[in-house]
């Protein structure tokens, strides 16, 4: 009886390998019949013009488990890129409702929904969704950069700096943030100017200049409040900082500084910052120009005037001529033909861009700070050569 029952062991189990694959294999087979119920039912819908009830035949025919996950991302990510924004949260939505994924795949679906969010326009949703990510060590920078985005493009600079502040504290990408932070300072000091808020805009303008010391923007505003309230000499030292960090900026600088020359007849100063921080630009070469008219001569101006533009020729400075040539006396002009010629030049400048992005090639006659084509700070600058400076 015993040698019988060790006989029928390799039988049964034999029976029971034999049952089990059977089992996986209807299973495997229901399963089967049951994607191809939803593959065929989701392929009436599209042939159809319903693409959402299409959608959600696909979301039900593909089960959302760790292996899918990205299958899903992917999808939604393709609907966004075709500009079917709606389908995209739909599908990123119930990859971030599942309890079954594990926090870094829940980070990497939160961080497309609020992708979604911001290209579908819901920039509040998006705000929220990377704000949920800043603790997240992989998505962090990615939420920070749209989080920028989104306070820039609502203008709420106070956020922005608060955001920025945070990065800063914590040492995060302070090369690229501490620049940023500074220009927020400067639009929150703009907008409190504006409000009256004198006091709080040059605290502001303060904190931009400790955060960046190679920032113009702070430098050049200051000048300017300085200017509206007649302090002068500030003004000047205000400029000679714009100088110190970035030479391309010297023309905003000598602009600013020639009206103050214009208006207290000091022009002092203007020589003393011409000789230290000389510039072969545009407005520099015509300061010096009115410098040496206001000092000696216009007939010593219109021969140095001459001289320059062989080396440099700007339109801007053979409208200057123009003016001197108009102004001299006692001289065989024809003061006539000298001022149809200055109106077409004045005509012609009018018409050209002063500033150009050196990112992304935008260019405008308004110095922004922020491009309003590729999005960036600080890359506009003033342009060189004959139609600028």
């Amino acid at each position: 009886m015993l040698e019988l029952l060790f006989l029928l062991l390799p039988v049964a189990a034999g029976y029971g390998w034999v049952m089990g694959r059977n089992s996986v294999r209807q299973a495997q087979r229901k399963q089967s019949s049951i994607l191809s119920k939803h593959y065929y039912k989701g392929l009436n819908f599209l042939l159809s013009d319903q693409p959402d009830k299409a959608v959600d035949t696909l979301i039900k025919m593909i089960n959302v488990n760790t292996d899918t996950v990205e299958t899903h991302i992917a999808m939604g990510n393709f609907f966004r890129h075709r500009g079917e924004i709606d389908r995209a949260i739909r599908v990123h939505q119930n990859l971030v409702s599942r309890d079954e994924l594990s926090a870094t795949q829940r980070e990497t679906a939160l961080k497309e929904l609020g992708l979604d969010y911001y290209q579908a326009g819901f920039l509040e949703r998006a705000e929220n969704a990377f704000l949920k990510l800043l603790s997240s060590d992989k998505h962090r920078s990615a939420a920070q950069s749209q989080l920028f985005s989104i306070y820039q493009t609502t203008k709420e600079w106070d956020k922005a700096i608060e955001l920025a502040e945070g990065a800063v504290a914590s040492f995060s990408d302070v090369d690229i943030i501490k620049p940023r932070l500074a220009h927020f300072y400067c639009e929150l000091a703009q907008k409190e100017i504006e409000s009256g808020k004198e006091s709080d805009a040059l605290q502001r303008l303060q904190k931009a200049v400790k955060v960046d010391d190679q920032a113009v923007r702070p430098w050049l505003l200051l000048a300017q409040n300085a200017v509206e309230h007649n302090e002068y000499d500030e003004a000047n030292q205000y400029l000679e900082e714009v100088a110190k960090r970035d030479k391309t900026f010297i023309s905003e600088a000598v602009n600013k500084m020639l009206d103050i020359a214009e208006e207290t007849n000091d022009w002092a100063s203007m020589a003393r910052f011409l000789e230290t921080y000389w510039q072969p630009c545009g407005s520099s070469i015509l300061a010096n120009t009115r410098l040496l008219s206001s000092e000696q001569s216009k007939t010593e101006a219109t021969d140095y005037l001459v001289e320059q533009l062989r080396k440099h020729p700007t339109m801007k400075g053979f409208k200057a001529l123009m003016d001197l040539y108009i102004n001299l006396e006692g001289e065989n002009i024809s003061t006539e033909s000298l001022s149809l010629l200055k109106s077409l030049v004045e005509k012609q400048i009018a018409m050209r861009p002063k500033y150009r992005c050196q990112s992304c090639g935008f260019s405008g006659r308004k110095l922004y700070w922020l491009c309003p084509s590729c999005k960036k700070w600080g890359v506009v600058t003033p342009i060189k050569g004959l139609d600028g400076e």
